[in-house]
């Protein structure tokens, strides 16, 4: 009985995922996925915030098959994490992640307030698919400006002697990526391009649709009221997407990964409207 409850568990889930994929009609969608996590003001609150937000979206992609590589990761001074950088590998993983892009908001009993009050914290997450090596963007090597630097850990400490991190700047565009995630320089630095390959190829793909403005300003404006996502953990428990309307009470089963409710609505929102 257990083993056939399973197998339809498993059916149920292959029927929601290929209801999903109807959904996703964009060129880029099949593409492999790049997410980048970016605390908010406030210090220690916001990014630990980001820490969990990681967590979250790595536990997404582990349940649900989905290879992970963590190109950047910068520790925060006492805790969590001041950005972070994710390629996550997978069918379709840019199609269903690129909705989570914006700025998620958490409310809590801060763990870190010694008279246990009630905080706000904000934390801005940005998807970009991962370019295909049959899609020409070309980079001009004297607009790069390439340094090097020691990778460090937490409580920065030295990962190794060496400055094998990279960190490139396209100077035309502004656009700063950085890796530290290999002990190598040179596989630092394939690893940088990839980023910066995709972060331009979306550069002119909004340009094209003209919607740059508006993306932009969901990318700067980490703060109350340009939230997609509020996750309310005290004096209640639900997290809400504010986009489609969808909630779920289940707060520790969303933190845990459990995101295509979420995703599904989205997609399905944009597709009526």
């Amino acid at each position: 009985m257990e083993e056939f409850e399973q197998g339809a568990n498993k059916f149920a889930r292959q029927l929601d995922n290929f209801e999903l994929q109807t959904l996703l009609s964009e060129p880029e969608d099949p593409n492999d996925a790049i997410l980048t996590i970016h605390p908010g003001a406030g210090g220690t609150e916001s990014m630990d915030w980001a820490s969990m937000l990681m967590r979250m979206y790595l536990r997404w992609a582990e349940k649900n098959g989905f290879e992970t590589d963590t190109i950047d990761f910068q520790a925060g001074d006492e805790a969590g994490v001041k950005s972070a950088t994710i390629e996550i590998k997978g069918d379709y993983a840019y199609g269903y992640l690129k909705g989570e892009s914006g700025v998620h908001r958490l409310v809590r009993i801060s763990p870190f307030d010694a008279n246990k009050r009630r905080h706000t914290s904000f934390c801005s997450i940005f998807v970009f698919p991962e370019v295909q090596e049959d899609i020409e963007i070309d980079i001009n090597p004297d607009d790069l400006r390439i340094d090097t630097y020691r990778a460090s850990g937490a409580g920065g400490q030295h990962v190794n002697k060496v400055s094998s991190a990279v960190r490139i700047t396209h100077e035309p565009s502004g656009i700063v990526v950085q890796c530290q995630s290999e002990r190598s320089q040179i596989k630092n630095k394939e690893s940088a391009m990839k980023v910066l390959k995709a972060r331009l190829y979306q550069l002119e793909k909004e340009k094209e649709e003209k919607k740059k403005q508006e993306l932009e300003s969901t990318k700067k404006k980490i703060e109350w009221g340009s939230q997609i996502r509020s996750y309310v953990f005290q004096p209640y428990r639900l997290v809400k997407d504010l986009r489609s309307d969808y909630e779920s009470s289940n707060v520790d089963a969303v933190m845990d990964g459990d995101l295509f409710p979420f995703i599904n609505a989205y997609l399905a929102s944009q597709k009526s409207d």
